[in-house]
This record gives structure tokens, C-alpha cells and sequence, in this order.
């Protein structure tokens, strides 16, 4: 058995459907799904112990390569009863005088249900940690964040190669 093609990624990622695109065509080839937090995935790329990963904000230069994939609007979490809760949508100006906490984990969910602050975060990220005691909201002029495919520009796996034309949509007659 081969070694597998190991793919970090981090909150808010869904990577199912390409696992799923990856084993029809690859069945020989083992590919190990790994969610870490951003600091983490960008060491196991840098480290090598995972070929590719899904990262946020991250920019193509001399040691990694980045295909920009996708943008993420930013949210609001605020505890469900909070007036919050009564816009569709808000600026950061009406978070003015809030207690804007740190972070974009459970943890930071967490805190924000036990109304503790609010929390501004890619909506995806708020979308994976739901609650039924928080709510999110859209940020109008927060800054969005960016995802991309990652991997080291000296990697050398015909594999990276297969999954990237997996992430673009390829299909197995495509060619480059």
C-alpha cells in the first residue's frame, strides 16, 4: 500500500466532496483528510508531514505555492438574545462600545453564548462551531478572508498534481 496523500485544512473547510472525487479516481491511493488550526496546517506543509493544505489568507511566494480558491464574508457571533440578533446585517461601526473577543474556535463560541463578548469570524468558521444559543450575522466592511490550496514549491508528488485538478473541477478526461 502506498503511502498516503496526507491534506490538511482548516475550520470551516469542507473538503468531502474532492475526498470523495479523490477515491473514485484514485483507489490506490490513499488520501488522509487532516483539520488543524491554521498554524498547525502551515507547519505540516512546511514540515512535509501533509503534502497540501487548505489555508486561509496565504499567498504564493518563493516556498509555497497558493491557488486561490475561494473568499469568506465575515460574521458577527453574538449570543442569541443579544440586539444583535435583530439586523440582517451590520457594519463594524455598530459593534462600537462591544466586546470583541479573540479567536474563531468552539472555545470562542463558547464564551461568546455565555455572553461574554462577541466574535467576528469567516462565516464558515461560525457555520461549523453553530450553537443554538448564538447567532451570526454578515459584517459589511469587516475584511473578507481568502481560501487556498497550499503546498511546498519543492514538492515533488505526481499526487499534488491529481488533487489539484480534482479542486479545479477536472475531470478524468480533462486535460491540462
Amino acid at each position: 500500500m502506498s503511502v498516503p496523500f496526507v491534506v490538511a485544512f482548516v475550520p470551516g473547510v469542507t473538503p468531502g466532496k474532492w475526498e470523495r472525487i479523490w477515491r473514485d479516481r484514485m483507489p490506490r491511493s490513499s488520501l488522509e483528510l487532516t483539520p488543524l488550526p491554521q498554524p498547525e496546517a502551515l507547519d505540516a506543509v512546511l514540515g512535509a508531514s501533509a503534502r497540501m493544505a487548505f489555508l486561509r489568507d496565504i499567498a504564493a511566494d518563493d516556498t509555497l505555492h497558493a491557488i486561490p480558491l475561494y473568499r469568506e464574508r465575515p460574521v458577527v457571533v453574538a449570543p442569541k438574545d443579544h440586539a444583535v440578533a435583530a439586523f440582517d446585517e451590520l457594519a463594524l461601526a455598530d459593534l462600537t462600545g462591544e466586546t470583541i473577543l479573540d479567536g474563531q474556535g468552539a472555545d470562542t463560541v463558547e464564551l461568546v453564548a455565555a455572553n461574554v463578548g462577541l466574535a467576528v469570524m469567516p462565516m464558515s468558521v461560525a457555520r461549523a462551531h453553530s450553537r443554538r444559543d448564538v447567532i451570526a450575522r454578515p459584517v459589511t466592511d469587516a475584511p473578507d478572508t481568502g481560501i487556498s490550496l497550499v503546498w511546498r514549491a519543492d514538492a515533488d508528488d505526481p499526487r499534488i498534481d491529481t488533487f489539484i485538478g480534482i479542486v479545479r473541477g477536472r475531470t478524468t478526461n480533462s486535460s491540462r
